[in-house]
């Protein structure tokens, strides 16, 4: 699940339901629903800014954590945004079907095939045979981060070694886990990321990608030994600063600026390449390379599985200057400046040589999102919304509970089992 630092929200009702709209000038508004709020909207505005100065017409940002939520209420009320950007693909696969969600491939063009590749290309077209979305940007969730004030290695490159490493650091008085599931209105999504991690660096893609199109009972064996590993790992003692009660108490956002403090309050971090806007905010201010690190998820080496994330831009208000808005996004020039702050990603595949990502942590992340071919999709993002929440519920439940495990999986079981065969999508690996 996408994963946000900001916390400041927009005054959202003075623009719920704003359709397309004409300015005193007569040039047509394209309005857009994100759930980008603070420091990552005004990141976003500057793309918007670009495309106004490039095309003269305007646009009208909306911001809100509940986006699904305000979409669903302006489809209801007719009055839908031109544009929508949500990290479900599921949702946005439903859209489709219903027809409320255009396709793009007469939009877009030939050009998306060189743009992309093939497993970009796959998940923007939902499953569904056409392009539907744009990946506006894009996250890499199988990276640990550290400091290499504090650890110094070797990197783990194993299950293995990553639990003795972690054993070994607690053993010597230091807390090898930051660890933080607040995250409202998605608490506990960055334990599912831990879980999907696990399972698909275990028992491999395709039963990763079984899993979450719908086909693997949580109760399989694969699914049981994936979260006992996770509770072997951070439920061992002194193995997250705080326990376990701080983790469920801890926003995900704050989690990692322990290991910048003095002393650290714990040496790792496992969360996705958004965690670098977090880093970043922090005094000094820290730089990549020098201040902060990371090694790939155990397993998830050059020739391994990366599990990856992104927010997909989407047409639902079919007007040219939305269609002019979605070929930008799409663009070369779009694509650049969101990046430049080198805090997000691109999965443009031009841009990976093109001196946009300039420490050696950035430029690895961006290489191995546009050019990777062994990527898998995070299977929460993928699942029907009544599963991804009833997983991140789970999550929070085992780490206060983790005896039972048992129940909670087979509550799981009977949520995938009341949900219809067409809301499930194939799309992970």
């Amino acid at each position: 699940m996408r994963r946000r630092f900001a916390v400041v929200a927009l005054a959202a009702a003075l623009l719920v339901g704003v359709p397309a709209c004409s300015t005193g000038s007569g040039a047509e508004v394209v309005t857009v629903l994100g759930s980008w709020t603070g420091d990552e909207q005004a990141a976003f505005q500057r793309v918007l800014d670009g495309f106004t100065r490039e095309t003269g017409i305007p646009t009208r940002y909306q911001g809100t954590r509940a986006q699904n939520q305000v979409l669903r209420g302006d489809l209801q009320q007719g009055t839908p945004p031109d544009v929508a950007v949500l990290s479900n693909p599921a949702e946005l696969a439903g859209y489709a079907r219903s027809g409320d969600l255009k396709p793009l491939d007469a939009v877009l063009g030939a050009e998306a095939a060189e743009t992309y590749s093939p497993s970009w290309l796959k998940l923007q077209q939902l499953g569904l045979g056409a392009m539907y979305a744009v990946a506006v940007k894009a996250d890499l969730k199988s990276i640990v981060w550290y400091t290499p004030k504090t650890f110094t290695g070797p990197e783990p490159a194993t299950w293995d070694q990553l639990l003795t490493t972690s054993r070994q650091l607690a053993a010597s008085g230091q807390r090898p886990w930051c660890l933080g599931m607040g995250a409202p209105p998605n608490s506990g999504f960055p334990g599912t990321d831990w879980i999907e991690d696990i399972l698909l660096h275990s028992a491999g893609p395709k039963v990763y990608r079984d899993w979450a199109a719908g086909e693997l009972p949580w109760t399989d064996k694969a699914m049981w030994a994936a979260w006992q590993s996770w509770g072997d790992l951070v439920l061992a003692p002194d193995a997250v600063r705080g326990g376990s009660t701080a983790a469920l108490l801890t926003s995900f956002a704050d989690a990692g600026k322990a290991m910048f403090a003095d002393p650290p309050g714990c040496a790792w971090e496992h969360l996705g390449s958004f965690a670098i806007g977090g880093y970043s905010a922090l005094p000094g201010p820290p730089v990549p390379d020098r201040d902060f690190r990371f090694f790939p998820f155990p397993g998830a080496g050059a020739a391994g599985p990366s599990e990856v994330s992104a927010d997909l831009a989407g047409l639902f208000h079919d007007t040219p200057a939305a269609r002019k808005l979605m070929v930008y996004l799409a663009s070369e020039a779009g694509q650049r400046i969101w990046p430049s702050g080198g805090t997000t990603f691109s999965v443009h595949r031009k841009l990976v040589d093109q001196d946009v990502y300039r420490s050696d942590v950035t430029n690895r992340i961006a290489t191995t999102l546009a050019r990777g071919t062994d990527l898998c999709f995070d299977a929460s993002d993928l699942m029907p919304s009544a599963m991804s929440s009833a997983f991140y519920q789970a999550v929070l439940e085992f780490l206060a509970h983790p005896d039972r495990l048992d129940v909670l999986l087979g509550e799981l079981e009977q949520v995938r089992l009341g949900i219809a065969r067409e809301q499930w999508l194939d799309l992970s690996c």
